[in-house]
């Protein structure tokens, strides 16, 4: 071969190894490109559906093939359980219809007779009666507003026509107000239960004819806050020594907080979370910002087991050897993986996938969950150990192979990180028959300050939030204790203030919703 052949040859390989290069590069921008149209597509369909779609996470059609909750229920029928005594289940089918009304309500009854001119057979004979058809109409009175009017008689002494005294009236919730416990009550749950704004609460006076500013309104309810402080406290301390507490946050806008107004403040809330019977404490707390340490503060002297989802900020109680012991979520990992599935093409969601089969055997775990719940907490705990447990081994031992050949970046990448990296705090409750499984809850109690923040969209105040919290709070409390909320605020406010201003906080104790029974007047329970 002569040298201008070898340099030709030399050249075409040169040419050759840089064609290579330049199309592995391509290669690979190609395929970031395509990693990057992937997420933005799935990112796409994922919001088109927590738009459009519905937010359960219940699934129809494919991923019930992976659902094996069946199956675990067949073997608890073919094995005869050393825990629990076999039950037999029977089933009475209801007939459609409306439930009758209760039994309590005020009734009038309206007779409906035929006149005596019409009480002739056709035959020519006398009628008589032989039975009634009754039926039930619900009626519906308007609310009405009276002044109660407030008469002191005063007493003198004809001998020395000096002393003057005058016979005193009951303590107010706020002196010199024309609000009475009622009317309160009825400002506050309508407010903070009913979600309805005080501006539209200020139009409904106006209809009944009564002027009451909106000003005055907001001016009642940070008063009654002011008032219920030593009761939220209280509750508070209850609180403390519950063994089991569970925690979640959402945002609030509060416009004048000395910082700017598009700043994000946060309502964070707490709860007895424990599955054994106990007191049933629910609690919020406004906080300027998300930062662990107001958690901390709050549950100063807690000693136990706080349960709440994987934000970072709740490590701050455990710091310090503080005996606060952290449990995971579930759910909040069962969530990610079912906005992958949701986000897939339809295509792909005809066949089984990695969210499919995550969600699957999450499934059997709770499926677990509803077979033991109404067992002791001993019972639950050896069961979690028998059932439960081996199928948390496979759904990590699965998460592990899996992750592997997700990028991080995807939908189902972050599902199988975030479930690994709070792998040892989402399997804690195995550990305690007194634990749930997850978090749903608190995020079902704070549910009703989310839903009222979309009426009224922020506080003006600080001190607005504070107040917005306490009475969520007691309105909350109220109904986890199964307390009508009107009867039990109205209650409390009529009886707080006669302790006077400086009562000792264990003369509150009398009024705490667990010690509140039927034999209280107004408190009825709610059906």
């Amino acid at each position: 071969m002569t040298s201008i052949a070898t340099d030709e040859l030399e050249k075409l390989q040169q040419q050759l190894a840089i064609f290579q290069k330049n199309n592995a590069e391509l290669e690979q921008t190609n395929s970031k490109l395509q990693a990057k149209v992937n997420w933005f597509e799935e990112q796409y369909r994922l919001a088109q559906l927590k738009r459009f779609g519905r937010s359960s996470e219940k699934h129809d059609g494919q991923i019930e093939l992976f659902n094996e909750a069946e199956v675990i229920a067949d073997e608890d029928n073919a094995q005869a359980d050393d825990l629990s005594e076999r039950q037999t289940i029977t089933y009475t089918w209801k007939k459609p219809g409306r439930k009758p009304l209760p039994k309590d309500l005020p009734r009038e009854v309206i007779r409906h007779e035929l006149p005596e001119s019409e009480q002739v057979c056709s035959c020519g004979c006398q009628l008589h009666v032989i039975g009634e058809d009754k039926t039930e109409q619900l009626d519906f009175i308007p609310a009405k507003i009276k002044v109660i009017e407030h008469v002191q008689v005063k007493y003198g002494c004809r001998a020395c026509e000096q002393g003057v005294t005058v016979a005193p009236k009951p303590p107010q919730p706020i002196p010199r107000s024309i609000a009475t416990p009622g009317l309160l009550s009825y400002v506050i749950v309508s407010k903070f239960l009913d979600s309805l704004p005080l501006y539209r609460q200020e139009g409904i006076f106006k209809r009944l004819a009564i002027d009451i500013p909106r000003a005055t309104l907001s001016n009642w309810v940070l008063k009654s806050a002011e008032l219920l402080k030593p009761y939220y406290d209280r509750l508070l301390y209850y609180l403390i020594l519950e063994k089991i507490i569970q925690a979640d946050e959402t945002t609030l806008r509060v416009v004048q907080d000395g910082r700017d107004s598009n700043t994000k403040s946060y309502m964070w809330l707490y709860q007895s979370g424990s599955l054994e019977p106990g007191h049933s404490i629910i609690l919020y707390d406004y906080q300027p910002t998300r930062a662990g340490e107001h958690a901390k503060t709050f549950l100063s002297g807690f000693k136990g087991t706080v349960q709440c989802d994987g934000f970072s900020g709740y490590n701050a109680l455990t710091k310090n050897n503080n005996p606060v012991t952290l449990i995971g979520c579930m759910a909040h990992a069962r969530r990610k993986f079912d906005e992958a599935y949701k986000a897939l093409p339809a295509k792909s969601k005809q066949k089984p996938g990695m969210a499919q089969m995550a969600l699957a055997k999450i499934r059997k775990l709770y499926a677990i969950e509803k077979q033991i719940k109404n067992l002791s907490s001993e019972q639950r705990y050896l069961l979690r150990q028998a059932k439960s447990k081996p199928v948390l081994e496979d759904l990590k031992a699965y998460a592990e192979k899996s992750v592997l050949r997700t990028p991080k970046d995807s939908l189902i990448g972050q599902a199988f990180r975030y479930l690994l990296n709070q792998w040892e705090s989402l399997i804690g409750y195995i550990n305690d028959g007194n634990l749930q499984i997850d978090n749903n809850a608190a995020e079902r109690s704070i549910k009703p300050f989310v839903i009222g923040r979309k009426n009224w969209l922020m506080n003006q105040t600080a001190r607005g939030a504070n107040a917005s919290a306490l009475l969520y709070s007691l309105m909350q409390t109220a109904k986890a204790n199964n307390l009508e909320p009107y009867a039990f605020l109205r209650y409390i406010l009529t009886e707080i203030p006669l302790l006077g201003r400086h009562h000792l906080t264990e003369e509150l104790d009398q009024f705490m919703p667990w010690n509140m029974n039927e034999t209280i007047p107004l408190l009825n329970k709610v059906g």
